[in-house]
């Protein structure tokens, strides 16, 4: 992909995301209303998926290092 036509690629996707929810049908105060909605929902969907992510992350990394003989606390205390 060339880099000049990457902000015509943009517009394109963008014009395409009008066209799938009908937003080009709306006015411009209640554009701002669903984009900023939808901005939100997917901040929040992205952080709670950092977190999850995260917390089972450091789950796992403790239960296989109790099982590797590395013993950073009870077994019993992970698998809870």
């Amino acid at each position: 992909m060339d880099v000049r036509s990457t902000p015509r690629y943009l517009y394109w996707l963008f014009c395409q995301f009008e066209l799938i929810t009908c937003s080009y049908l709306m006015e411009p105060w209640e554009k701002v209303l669903f984009y900023s909605f939808n901005l939100a929902m997917l901040g929040l969907l992205l952080y709670t998926t950092y977190l999850c992510l995260a917390c089972h992350a450091s789950s796992a990394f403790q239960l296989l290092c109790s099982f590797l003989g590395n013993p950073g606390g009870n077994a019993l205390s992970v698998v809870k």
